[in-house]
């Protein structure tokens, strides 16, 4: 008989955690010779979440949480999850129920019978998510992939069973900057995807806005790719071209017009596009630094307050 942990992060989740453990219980209930366990991850919310989790702890004793001391994030959530769980298979789910529980028989043939390291949702459409937040994810999609060359697709996210290998593989990274859908494609293993359409959320509202989403996607650029540190070698060369071309044109008129003002302003006018690059450089290369430093500094990925 095989182990089943049921990793779940909230935040803020008041409205819908009790519901969302009431569906995947009714459907895990339904797999035979399968024995599970809850584990939520309180990412230091802010209204009720954690004292329904401690009551569903006391009711149910397949029921545990971890409450961390502030918000560390998801990330940091799911590794909590993952390193405090004790099944042979592992699934992470959002407590919204975006991640349909239905699946989970399924994800579970997968990783028990058919031979599969790991079994993925893959969401496709994207109803409720408006036309420039879904045009703004596939264009970060296709950009990650070019950049990192590692399989990151549209859809792909965090709703996937694994077994035990795969996981303690995923727990030996232990980088304080995570970015755990990298992760995933990082370490490898065999994955089988079954698809869903998109749903909206049940209850509550979501934590991720334009900000948080932009600076996600940012971390997992800087995270898996060092393609930006090469864009001041090509555009530098490209600025010495342009440059040259521009400097000669300028001389040609001053020569055969007369015209030196226009070369005064053409000077000018580079020299401030160069400052604005030259800028832009020391930002990228500022942030891939901060990441560094972060690492060095070797700080805890979460602090536990409460746990049962």
């Amino acid at each position: 008989m095989h182990k089943l942990s049921i990793i779940v992060p909230c935040y803020n989740e008041e409205e819908v955690v009790s519901k969302f453990y009431q569906e995947t219980l009714a459907v895990i209930s339904n797999i035979q010779d399968l024995e599970y366990e809850f584990l939520f991850i309180d990412d230091g919310s802010k209204d009720h979440t954690l004292d329904i989790l401690r009551l569903l702890a006391y009711q149910d004793k397949r029921c545990h949480y971890i409450s961390f001391s502030r918000n560390f994030g998801k990330e940091a959530a799911m590794y909590a999850g993952l390193k405090q769980s004790c099944g042979d298979f592992c699934v992470i789910m959002d407590a919204d129920l975006q991640h349909p529980p239905e699946l989970l028989a399924p994800m579970y043939q997968a990783v028990s019978q058919e031979g599969y390291d790991c079994c993925a949702g893959k969401r496709i459409g994207r109803e409720g998510d408006g036309f420039l937040r879904g045009m703004l994810s596939r264009g970060f999609y296709q950009v990650i992939q070019r950049l990192t060359h590692m399989n990151m697709s549209d859809g792909a996210g965090d709703f996937r069973m694994m077994n035990r290998t795969m996981a303690d593989a995923i727990l030996q990274i232990k980088e304080y900057n995570r970015y755990t859908k990298g992760i995933f494609s990082f370490v490898g293993f065999e994955t089988k995807w079954l698809e869903f359409q998109n749903i909206p959320r049940t209850a509550g509202k979501t934590k991720w806005n334009f900000k948080s989403l932009f600076s996600y996607a940012f971390d997992g650029i800087l995270s898996f790719s060092t393609a930006p540190l090469k864009l001041p070698g090509i555009l530098g060369v490209l600025l010495l071209l342009v440059s040259a071309l521009l400097g000669g044109t300028a001389l040609a008129q001053q020569i055969l017009f007369g015209r030196g003002v226009d070369a005064l302003y053409l000077v000018l006018a580079i020299v401030v596009f160069l400052s604005g690059l030259q800028m832009l450089m020391v930002f990228i290369l500022g942030e891939y630094l901060s990441k560094d430093y972060l690492e060095n500094k070797k700080r805890p990925i979460y602090i536990v307050r409460e746990q049962s």
